[in-house]
């Protein structure tokens, strides 16, 4: 999957290259490491246009240019260019590759609840009450194993856009359908006007790298500023994760200050969100989960960087091939609140993305979940339903 790539050597050496006093910081991610490749990421002040004949050599053949989130580029590099850009004065930081996977695992089949706890401060029959505006003239990018579009509960809502696994393109795994499904579907979607776009980043093993997480990352933002679709909004779902990655927290980052609303799920390792990416950038909305007995899932990652809480066990949604399957984790809660924001959004306008994970925060039931830990907050997502 991962194919041996270096990159271009420095030119030849009557061509002198810039340098610096200190080395750029080189970052090892927690986790499994990609075997010599690396993420390089420019410093804010680069400008493409007067990049330098050594940067334009070491990125010719890169597996992945990223010009939208941040400048920088992803492919593998040997020890003599790896040294040579880490003294580059236009290099931030460099970043060893690392492999990231979904947030989920399959349970028995179930009814589904979670769009009637989002719609009710407390639990009640089995009714979703909401506005019927239901996130239309949002769109929401799903970047996951990819979206199967030809699913009849997105009525034609739904479009695979863009592949970054060589060879891969459809969700032959599932968890990207069923994380669209919970957003937007007609039968289990909480916003159910959204339009759904699928960004395949994991394999259909349930795995991907992260320079590949970040190319996606990149094309959502760059993509959303084209559609028309999204005019009151875009939103992202990212339902996967890994250990700690700078550079997969800075694209996070770039992505809300971009102007995507951005939500992740908090992890499934019963720990301190604060160990994994992209779960512990501060400006993302950050997602654990609960369970239908209004207690915090024993999975579900917690702490202060988490900022609400939403249901994850046992969530029937869409499947590929026409079917449904009911899974769990905090990867199923994420979508919960993607589909919140982009109902909001459709609803009363979109309010920046920092400032919609805020909203949704006042919104939230207070204090109904149990066995939260201290330090984490008791905020369950919910719509404002009026009678709620």
């Amino acid at each position: 999957m991962y194919s041996a790539l270096y990159l271009l050597p420095l030119l030849p050496f009557a061509v002198a290259a810039p340098s610096r006093p200190v080395a750029a910081p080189l970052l090892v991610p927690r986790g499994q490491i990609i075997e010599n490749k690396y993420i390089v990421k420019y410093k804010a002040t680069f400008s493409t246009a007067a990049a330098d004949a050594t940067l334009k050599a070491l990125s010719a053949d890169a597996d992945r240019v990223y010009g939208t989130i941040f400048h920088g580029f992803a492919g593998s590099l040997n020890e003599s260019s790896l040294e040579r850009l880490r003294h580059h004065p236009d290099v931030e930081y460099i970043e060893k590759d690392a492999v990231f996977t979904i947030n989920g695992f399959v349970e028995q089949p179930g009814a589904p609840w979670g769009l009637n706890r989002i719609s009710h401060h407390k639990k009640k029959g089995g009714s979703y009450i909401y506005d019927t505006s239901a996130g239309d003239g949002t769109c929401a990018y799903i970047i996951d194993t990819g979206v199967d579009d030809s699913h009849p509960d997105f009525q034609g809502r739904a479009q695979f856009v863009r592949s970054f696994v060589e060879g891969q393109n459809s969700d032959g795994h599932g968890h990207g359908t069923h994380v669209a499904g919970t957003i937007g579907s007609h039968s289990y979607g909480v916003a159910k006007k959204t339009h759904l776009l699928g960004i395949k980043v994991l394999s259909d093993q349930g795995y991907g790298s992260g320079s590949d997480i970040v190319a996606g990352m990149d094309f959502a933002v760059k993509d959303s500023r084209e559609r028309r679709e999204c005019a009151k909004g875009a939103l992202a779902n990212m339902s996967l994760g890994g250990g700690f990655s700078q550079a997969l927290n800075d694209a996070a980052a770039q992505m809300i200050r971009g102007g995507v609303f951005l939500a992740v799920a908090a992890g499934n390792s019963g720990q301190d969100a604060a160990d994994t990416s992209p779960a512990s950038e501060p400006t993302v909305c950050t997602v654990g989960a609960t369970d239908n007995t209004d207690t915090l899932a024993s999975y579900s990652n917690f702490g202060k960087l988490v900022d609400v809480l939403a249901p994850g066990t046992d969530i029937l949604s869409t499947w590929p091939g026409g079917s449904t399957n009911t899974i769990s984790g905090t990867s199923m809660a994420t979508p919960h609140i993607v589909g919140l924001a982009a109902y909001l959004a459709g609803l009363e306008g979109f309010p920046g993305a920092e400032a919609l994970c805020a909203r949704i925060q006042h919104l939230a039931t207070r204090n109904a979940i149990r066995k939260v830990p201290g330090g984490t907050v008791n905020l369950v997502g919910f719509n404002g339903n009026p009678s709620g």
